[in-house]
């Protein structure tokens, strides 16, 4: 495995993210096609073993239960000093006023119910999941800043949103010294590159380390054009991402389907080597639901696409709208 460091930190990550949205309870939340504990287990070993040290979950995930696994298996599996947590604030996790959004009252409950979930003493990534237009930037980013100087959190990350948006909470953290965002965890993969437009220049800009969701787009970058998979089926949210661009969304599959066979390796060695190649990206989250999904994502470590072979894999593609947020 290789290691690089977060953005501007000194935190040393490795070059893929596990995305832990996979782990939890499937009666708990929204997401049905997760994986219980048992079966969870052996997959988070895995990754360990395999040298992975940065590990994404987030305190809306079927109903926190995947916090709790998360926490449980990294605890037995590894020292709390060798990897790296992240998680995040914003979804809802209860009913009525105050159950989700990013005010004061919101974070400070909910930091201190993701470490109790996650049963360690700091959260190294603490991420708000998404922009909140209901609270003011300034409550926001003076509770982030809180948690951290009590030592809760050790690092400030952001998810989808405007550019225009984090551009001004960067900006507002500076005026006041505040505790800056060191990440942004925003949607990039081949059939999705509207964050090449603004996004990814401001990171590169800033410093920002960029950890992308859904490199491989949902699963669909990785089968034949008319295959599904049980969790494409179930997947409520991921249904609204590919709605208004199908032909060219299939010329770009097919695309990486040629670009596979042709190193004879499968297709999300080539998908993740080009979300890779991207100025600017740090570490891909990927899932893994079977041994086959992280092998086939370290394997993608050791492969370099070629100018051509980036080239024609880019050739297919057209402006989508923006969605993911």
């Amino acid at each position: 495995m290789k290691y690089v460091k977060l953005g501007r930190t000194g935190l040393d990550v490795s070059q893929l993210c596990l995305g832990c949205m996979t782990y939890g309870v499937p009666d708990q939340g929204a997401h049905p096609w997760t994986l219980p504990e048992d079966q969870s287990r052996p997959l988070i070993r895995q990754a360990v073993e395999a040298g992975i040290n940065f590990f994404d979950t987030a305190n809306v995930y079927s109903a926190g239960t995947s916090e709790e696994i998360v926490g449980r298996a990294l605890k037995e599996f590894t020292r709390r000093d060798e990897v790296v947590i992240a998680t995040k604030v914003h979804g809802r996790m209860h009913a009525g006023p105050n159950g989700a959004g990013l005010s004061r009252k919101a974070i400070l409950q909910e930091v201190d119910q993701s470490l109790r979930r996650l049963g360690t003493d700091y959260i190294d990534l603490y991420q708000i999941h998404r922009f909140d237009p209901h609270v003011a930037i300034e409550e926001t980013l003076e509770a982030l800043h809180d948690v951290v100087k009590a030592g809760k959190v050790r690092y400030l990350g952001a998810s989808s949103m405007h550019a225009w948006q984090f551009a001004t909470m960067l900006h507002v953290a500076k005026a006041n010294g505040w505790t800056r965002f060191s990440t942004m965890q925003n949607y990039v993969n081949l059939l999705y590159r509207e964050e090449e437009r603004e996004m990814l220049p401001l990171c590169a800009a800033e410093g920002i380390g960029v950890i992308p969701w859904s490199p491989l787009a949902r699963g669909r970058l990785t089968r034949p054009w008319n295959e599904s998979s049980e969790r494409a089926e179930s997947d409520v949210f991921g249904k609204t991402l590919y709605e208004h661009t199908a032909q060219a969304d299939r010329q770009v599959v097919e695309a990486v389907a040629r670009v596979a066979a042709a190193r004879n390796v499968p297709r999300a060695q080539v998908a993740l080597a080009w979300v890779r190649s991207q100025s600017g990206i740090t570490a891909p989250i990927v899932g893994a639901s079977r041994p086959g999904h992280l092998e086939d994502a370290i394997a993608s470590l050791d492969l370099t696409l070629s100018a051509e072979e980036i080239t024609s894999l880019e050739a297919p593609y057209v402006p989508h709208a923006v969605v993911g947020f």
